[in-house]
């Protein structure tokens, strides 16, 4: 198959994820268009229209000829313009899939968009998070990768800092507990607790796994589900803090299979206590970080994960 994705910009790197892992572990191929670049990121691109030249925006073209599969992330769809060339033009004999990623306009209005669908049948719908599935009637969470054995996805030796450190990156602080992470750490700095804190914010992707790789805690967020960025710092070895409601938490067993979960489970009521017990237990931090590490390897790993990508679109097919 010939796989075409298409995303006005590439959420949290995801596409460009999916892209390289079918071309590195499937017989198939896959490209990715963008338009837009978001925050200060700079995550890896293929096809990217602000960069390209006449002769490689008319390659966008031959690739919409010769696809099989339209996969449009977010909010874009056959309307979107890429280079100059519209998919509606190109897509008699294309099965189109729908992917979404928690964009605001999605999660303010998720009937719009499934109206929209219903009414051009489109059966074909991933999320890209189990809490999705509630927002878009007919969809198929399909989770996140991240290239574990890449550099910047391993693990550090374990580096006996005298201050235990903890980090947090997010990209929307109102939707990331900041505020709340913010207060409890004031108060466990008053007691005198040993730890330093960053907020990774207006960094490459490159650095931000840096930093992150350097932590010993890193916070995700309180909001019941998880983000890529918990799985990037499960697979970097460390200990993530997050809340995940049981919706999630039955949905990643099921379709992991593993028999337990790797994140520091916690909620606003108990993060103070939570994080109390992480800066002065290193013991505790090192079991979390081991277990991430072994399930992302076990359970998360490219090459499971793109097989649940390849068989939906299989299924398209049929």
């Amino acid at each position: 198959m010939n796989i075409l994705m298409l995303a006005i910009n590439d959420p949290a790197g995801t596409a460009i994820a999916f892209t390289n892992a079918i071309n590195r572990y499937t017989e198939h191929t896959c490209r990715l268009v963008t338009k837009e670049l978001r925050y200060t990121c700079m995550f890896e691109k293929d096809l990217h229209e602000e960069w390209l030249d006449a002769a490689e925006k008319q390659e966008v073209g031959v690739l919409m000829e010769e696809a099989d599969i339209f996969h449009f992330h977010m909010t874009c769809d056959e309307d979107t313009p890429f280079c100059g060339f519209l998919p509606r033009d190109f897509m008699d004999r294309t099965i189109i899939v729908h992917h979404h990623h928690g964009h605001p306009d999605f999660r303010g209005d998720p009937a719009k968009f499934e109206r929209k669908y219903d009414e051009r049948a489109r059966i074909n719908r991933l999320v890209s998070t189990p809490d999705l599935l509630k927002l878009l009637p007919g969809s198929r969470w399909q989770p996140n990768i991240v290239p574990i054995h890449d550099v910047l996805y391993l693990p550090m030796p374990d580096i006996k800092d005298e201050t235990v450190q903890i980090a947090h990156a997010p990209t929307r602080k109102e939707l990331k507990n900041t505020a709340e992470l913010l207060h409890v750490l004031e108060k466990l700095k008053a007691e005198g607790l040993p730890f330093g804190f960053t907020m990774i914010e207006n960094k490459t992707h490159a650095e931000c796994l840096r930093i992150k790789r350097r932590a010993h805690i890193i916070f995700d967020h309180l909001q019941g589900y998880f983000g890529i960025s918990s799985l990037e710092s499960l697979s970097q070895g460390r200990c993530v803090v997050a809340g995940l409601d049981d919706w999630n938490r039955r949905n990643i067993l099921e379709i992991t299979g593993a028999e337990r979960l790797p994140w520091f489970l916690s909620s606003l009521d108990t993060l103070e206590d939570d994080l109390r017990e992480l800066i002065l237990n290193h013991e505790t931090r090192m079991a979390y970080g081991h277990y991430a590490r072994t399930f992302m390897e076990t359970y998360w790993n490219e090459q499971r994960m793109i097989s649940h990508l390849i068989d939906f679109y299989e299924s398209c097919a049929c």
